[in-house]
């Protein structure tokens, strides 16, 4: 069967049968949070994007502003017109991620170094932001990366040129330093209690980063706590078996197999911990798997892609269930049965798998059960596991 591609595939639910239900929260204490007004003007807050104070989060959205947005928001910091608050979130000393603000501070973060990022080059370039902390000065000067930046503002009265329109950073002469000292409303915040659980500000993050596209709870989570484990997984997602198993050529848009990796391998090294909901578990495992030490995520890559090799001389789509979906739940529990023994003994796997146990364990009337209703419950998600640890031989 031919796989899926990016452009025919509009929604990851049309592909994933996933048992997560999408719309879990939080309740929020009213003592959790405290969020903190400060106004920073334009010149510091671009310091604090070069020195890595500000971090855009892993795996947020590219930047999408045209240069004529882009430049609008500039014009406005100009002026004195008043600008949208940003967000931050407190995750250390001098350490904040931008919660909803990206596109206003990479703008100015552009503008302050006079080039426009293309648009065909913009994912790459996100991925070198995430590496370097910066755009370094090879690429910016690069013009199959970048453009200049001019500012691209409309006539407002006929036979009347705009001030600003075509200026760059370096030639706003007396505005320049106007512009570099416009503040800009920034709210700190920061979760005090309980100090071990991100649900609180997951669940801020949820509610206010929606740049006019909600989130999936993965998009937040990769932002989150973005650290060398997700890294692996995104390396790992790239991977041409992988690709095979849940039959689409290019990674989902929302992050829906990264999120698949990730229940996998938590399933594996905490399903017997579980309790609900999914989301607090994954956030929870995201977290710990951020002390991680490079070792241990080697391992854990090893330890996937030795189960990607042995899972080439299996039929094409045998993950895949009668609805024509890719079947998460037979996955993960699949999955965390057969690495089970190989990660006590810190192996990786080399014998074949049982096609048979696979099929067995599919149709199971105890796993059927457990994979139809209520099915984040922590009776059936354990259930699931249990099903698949009896059902699969250790290798």
């Amino acid at each position: 069967m031919e796989m899926n591609t990016a452009e025919n595939i509009s929604d990851s639910n049309e592909w994933f049968d996933d048992y997560a239900i999408p719309d879990e929260g939080f309740q929020i204490d009213e003592y959790d949070l405290t969020a903190a007004p400060n106004d920073f003007n334009v010149i510091t807050i671009n310091n604090f994007i070069e020195s890595g104070a500000i971090k855009i989060p892993g795996f947020q959205r590219n930047y999408v502003w045209d240069i004529t947005k882009a430049s609008k928001l500039i014009e406005s910091l100009i002026l004195g017109l008043p600008v949208p608050q940003i967000f931050l979130y407190e995750e250390g000393r001098n350490s904040f991620l931008v919660i909803d603000g990206q596109q206003r501070l990479m703008s100015i973060y552009y503008f302050m170094k006079q080039r426009f990022p293309r648009k065909e080059k913009r994912a790459e370039l996100r991925k070198i932001f995430d590496r370097e902390g910066k755009i370094p000065d090879e690429i910016l000067n690069d013009d199959e990366y970048f453009s200049n930046f001019k500012l691209s503002l409309p006539e407002r009265v006929p036979n009347q040129p705009n001030l600003f329109k075509d200026k760059k950073y370096s030639t706003l002469n007396d505005y320049k330093s106007q512009f570099e000292l416009r503040p800009i409303r920034n709210v700190i915040v920061k979760q005090n209690v309980p100090k071990d659980d991100n649900s609180s500000i997951y669940e801020i993050f949820n509610r206010l980063n929606t740049g006019g596209v909600n989130l999936t709870p993965q998009e937040i989570r990769s932002s989150l706590f973005h650290s060398d484990f997700y890294e692996m997984l995104q390396r790992i997602n790239l991977s041409s078996i992988w690709r095979g198993i849940v039959r689409t050529q290019e990674p989902d848009l929302h992050m829906k197999d990264v999120e698949i990796l990730l229940r996998s391998y938590a399933m594996l090294i905490d399903g017997n911990e579980y309790k609900p909901s999914l989301i607090k578990f994954l956030n929870q495992f995201s977290k710990k798997c951020k002390t991680h030490t490079p070792e241990q995520n080697k391992y854990l890559e090893n330890l996937f892609n030795s189960f990607l090799t042995i899972c080439e001389d299996l039929p094409e789509g045998v993950f895949i269930n009668k609805r024509n979906k890719f079947n998460i739940a037979l996955f993960e529990a699949f999955f965390a049965a057969v690495c089970r023994e190989r990660l006590q003994k810190r192996e990786i796997l080399k014998e074949s798998l049982n096609i048979d146990q696979i099929k067995e364990l599919a149709e199971d009337p105890e796993f059927l059960a457990a994979s139809q209703s209520n099915t984040t419950s922590k009776a059936n998600v354990l259930k699931r596991l249990e099903r698949a640890h009896a059902i699969v031989d250790p290798l």
